[in-house]
């Protein structure tokens, strides 16, 4: 068990990534909320010994991506009604909300490697690892949701202007 301070300070420090990467999988802002708390109480109960920042980050990810994974595969996940409230998620920043619109209609595991890859920093190879996939795996989705991106915009670009 860890104490009160040190998950506080790792709450401060990474709960904001925590719940958007739930966000991203998710799409619904209860079920991100839920995560959440799962994964920092799986935190609190924990006696790994991170060796750096670096490492707590890569474990928090990967609890996450995985309660994301557990969640979605649950039986009541199935049978509940599908609440789609990505647009009531924290504001994005000006400009970019026709983008953040088109990743939330991506799929999962391309809006995934597009939010760790563009929004977290992490490059190919640490996606593979945090997902548990191959870096050429990675590099394909990212190479798609890209291309997926770019249709979708330029379609609503040209319906748009007259």
């Amino acid at each position: 068990m860890r104490d009160k301070a040190e998950l506080c300070a790792a709450m401060d420090a990474h709960g904001g990534m925590v719940y958007r990467l739930a966000l991203c999988r998710l799409g619904s802002r209860s079920d991100a909320e839920d995560v959440y708390q799962d994964v920092f109480l799986r935190l609190f109960q924990d006696e790994t010994c991170f060796t750096d920042d670096a490492h707590l980050r890569a474990w928090l990810i990967r609890v996450t991506l995985n309660d994301c994974r557990d969640l979605r595969r649950s039986a009541w996940f199935q049978r509940r009604a599908p609440l789609e409230d990505w647009a009531a998620a924290p504001p994005v920043p000006e400009g970019y909300t026709d983008l953040w619109n088109a990743v939330a209609s991506l799929p999962e595991e391309l809006r995934t490697a597009i939010y760790l890859y563009y929004v977290e920093g992490y490059g190919t190879e640490e996606i593979a690892s945090l997902t548990g996939c191959r870096p050429t795996t990675v590099r394909t989705r990212l190479h798609r949701a890209r291309k997926r991106l770019k249709h979708q915009l330029e379609e609503d670009r040209y319906e748009v202007s007259p």
